[in-house]
């Protein structure tokens, strides 16, 4: 028999492979069962996982909660799990695309610590902002930069613009 041929088969996933992906599972199930319901509603979960991760919450014996947690992982097999991933590291902030976006975001705020002509920028593309708070933050921010004085409007301009740049999902 030639080895050519025997390559080209597919082998089935070992039972160590699919062990593997079933605890991942599971370990997937308990970070769901820490989320809170308005967060579980925001993800797209089936009627069954959903009401599985929401009983987890009523049962305090050990072994139960472990039954529960296998079921769970037993319930997810059948679902796709990457958008709940990737939803849940944008809630952890671990995604590539919400660093980037926070780095945006100091961006902003260091162009306009910086610059005059940063906020005329900034307004002509988010045209919805608060300029006369803005304005005000930026300027206290500065003069509390220069008296060494720890950074509460600085802060307080990331958060604005937080709410100002939309975030690219």
């Amino acid at each position: 028999m030639p080895v050519a041929a025997e390559e080209e088969e597919e082998l089935p996933p070992s039972k160590t492979k699919i062990k593997k992906q079933m605890h991942d599972l599971q370990d997937l199930g308990e970070e769901l069962v820490e989320l809170s319901k308005d967060q579980l509603a925001q993800l797209d979960l089936p009627e069954t996982l959903y009401l599985a991760i929401r009983e987890m919450s009523r049962i305090n014996k050990f072994g139960a909660r472990r039954r529960q947690m296998q079921y769970i992982g037993k319930l997810m097999r059948d679902v796709d799990t990457a958008p709940i991933n990737a939803k849940l590291d944008i809630w952890k902030g671990t995604s590539q695309q919400h660093i980037g976006y926070m780095h945006q975001v100091e961006r902003w705020r260091d162009r306009l610590l910086e610059s005059d002509t940063a906020l005329t920028e900034l307004l002509t593309a988010y045209p919805d902002t608060d300029v006369q708070r803005l304005r005000t933050l930026i300027r206290n921010a500065q003069k509390e930069r220069e008296s060494g004085k720890p950074g509460k409007n600085y802060r307080e301009i990331f958060q604005v613009l937080r709410d100002i740049i939309p975030v690219a999902v």
